[in-house]
């Protein structure tokens, strides 16, 4: 059961960091990361696959997390 769970977060831990990268820059700098992130918080909707990545990188986020505490969990 370790082992399946190691194998499970690295391809978790893989999948987790290829959405990351392949999600498109909105601007340069924090004010532009701020201003990004207000513009959809409020109504702005994003388009095709930014959408999808973002959903996936939430996701995976979550499921990475989750693996996580449980490995810790087993091993003490």
């Amino acid at each position: 059961m370790l082992t399946l769970l190691m194998v499970l977060e690295a391809i978790v831990c893989i999948a987790l960091i290829a959405a990351v990268v392949l999600q498109s820059g909105k601007s340069a700098g924090l004010s532009g990361s701020i201003a990004g992130g207000a513009e959809t918080l409020f109504g702005g909707k994003k388009k095709g696959l930014d959408e999808m990545l973002a959903k996936a990188t939430m996701v995976l986020g979550v499921l990475f997390g989750v693996i996580t505490m449980s490995l810790v969990r087993m091993m003490q």
